[in-house]
């Protein structure tokens, strides 16, 4: 679980968006909502699949 500090001076608004971005970053969100319900194998090897060809797209793009 990702931990912020809130700085000198800083807003407790910056430092919650500061978190917010972390917990994007980390993936945490996503991670929650996708063990919110239960996944069959088979939908889990599609996403996995998915995935991969997204990331081999974006490689060959560059």
């Amino acid at each position: 679980m990702p931990g912020v500090k809130i700085r000198e001076g800083e807003s407790f608004e910056k430092a919650f968006k500061r978190f917010k971005r972390l917990c994007e970053k980390e993936k945490i969100r996503s991670e929650i909502k996708r063990h919110q319900r239960y996944e069959k194998p088979s939908e889990a090897r599609k996403r996995k699949l998915k995935e991969l060809g997204r990331i081999r797209k974006q490689r060959k793009r560059y």
